[in-house]
């Protein structure tokens, strides 16, 4: 028989459950995933936070020559170079 999943107060305890090594780590404790289907969720958008981060001049110059020669905003292209890097620390990772 599969455990009751739990009443959470907000998303932020819910995400510490569900990743910590406690209770929540298995899964298949909580759901039959045998059962699961595919669904995809086209209008759910990641939740953002807004950071700050001190680049230099030159840098944010190059990012922006760079953006208009693609035709989008600098931060739009900066945002795909750190997916692209993380993406690819995830595949050395795995690899490793």
């Amino acid at each position: 028989m599969k455990r009751k999943i739990l009443k959470f107060k907000n998303e932020t305890e819910e995400f510490e459950f569900w990743s910590s090594t406690g209770p929540g780590a298995d899964s298949t404790k909580y759901i039959d995933w045998s059962q699961a289907k595919r669904t995809k969720f086209p209008n759910l958008r990641p939740t953002l936070r807004t950071i700050s981060v001190r680049l230099p001049v030159a840098m944010i110059e190059d990012l922006k020559v760079l953006a208009n020669q693609r035709d989008v905003p600098y931060q739009s292209l900066l945002k795909v170079f750190l997916a692209e890097r993380l993406e690819a620390e995830r595949r050395l990772k795995r690899a490793g």
